[in-house]
């Protein structure tokens, strides 16, 4: 049988001033027949990524082979100087706060731009799940997505939606510096066409609306790894963390069982990096590492500064 011929688009498009028939007519040579219904429709192969495509997101070939990582946590800071420090300290991703934090995407594109091939990988906790929020962060370059306070099946859903370009979800092709060479344009396969195979979408279980489906939560397409939030599973149970609480301790099973049954990572704060079956960890906070850091460099001479008997300085004790 001979190939289709391509028809020019002027063959194809409507005539002026007259109904094309669209809705109910394919066009000559079209993959789609009949009367459009979109829960029928073949998606494209436009955005296939190459059949040879390899991973290229550090974090997501880690997490997929079991495989511990960690994620810095950029919190206050909106100094790209600092942001790159943090990136090349020796983390996997840096977790930029945007739920707890005042910064704005503009001052994170920047801090992102600013070194984007460093050791850690872009990383971020959006405020909440919403499209602007999520294409936001992605269109800035995050390639580490971390969702909190996902409460059902459903806000998992249009989390993922949001985060992935389709047929997986409804993230817009809009650009941004994600697309640029500078970041991610040149990866192997092209952006468009592996992001949806590289990018690591974790979602939070906080609540106890989250315990109630994060069996649901940990199986909705797309997720890599789910997240025992161990201080607001504390805040929204009424239990403490860490003292060997038997109510507390069972919500955190909870998430571990859910994560082991849907086969994906476990993801925790790295205080419990020995704990069983957890393998992602989010990691101190900037200020946190200035001081330890400091105080590693100067060991017994740490705090040892002078005290004045006057002035601003002088000893309280």
């Amino acid at each position: 049988m001979a190939a289709p011929v391509a028809l020019a688009q002027d063959d194809l498009a409507a005539k002026a001033g007259q109904d094309s028939g669209a809705r109910d007519n394919a066009l000559p040579g079209a993959v789609n027949q009949g009367p459009f219904d979109k829960s029928t429709w073949t998606y494209g192969k436009t955005f296939d990524a190459p059949a040879d495509s390899a991973i290229w997101n550090p974090v997501k070939l880690k997490m997929m082979r079991g495989e511990k990582v960690t994620g810095g946590t950029v919190f206050a800071g909106t100094d790209p100087a600092i942001y790159c420090a943090m990136a090349n300290a020796g983390y996997d991703f840096i977790w930029v706060e945007m739920q707890h934090s005042s910064k704005d995407w503009e001052e994170v594109g920047r801090m992102w731009a600013t070194c984007p091939h460093a050791k850690a990988v872009p990383g971020v906790r959006v405020a909440y799940t919403d499209e602007r929020e999520i294409q936001h962060a992605l269109d800035a370059g995050a390639l580490v997505l971390v969702v909190p306070t996902v409460d059902s099946e459903a806000e998992a859903i249009e989390a993922r939606n949001w985060a992935f370009f389709p047929p997986l979800g409804r993230r817009s092709n809009g650009g941004g510096q994600a697309f640029g060479d500078a970041m991610w344009g040149k990866v192997p396969g092209g952006y468009r066409q592996t992001i949806n195979d590289n990018l690591v979408f974790i979602p939070m279980i906080e609540t106890l609306d989250g315990l109630q489906e994060v069996d649901k939560i940990a199986k909705v397409e797309g997720v890599d790894g789910i997240f025992a939030a161990s201080g607001d599973l504390g805040n929204f149970t009424g239990y403490k963390r860490d003292v060997g609480d038997p109510d507390y301790e069972r919500v955190i099973n909870m998430v571990h069982d859910a994560a082991i049954s849907a086969s994906v990572r476990l993801c925790g704060p790295l205080s419990w990096k020995d704990r069983p079956d957890f393998t992602c960890f989010q990691a101190g906070t900037e200020t946190g590492a200035i001081t330890r850091g400091v105080k590693e460099e100067l060991g017994d001479l740490v705090d040892t500064q002078g005290k004045p008997e006057v002035g601003p300085f002088a000893s309280t004790k």
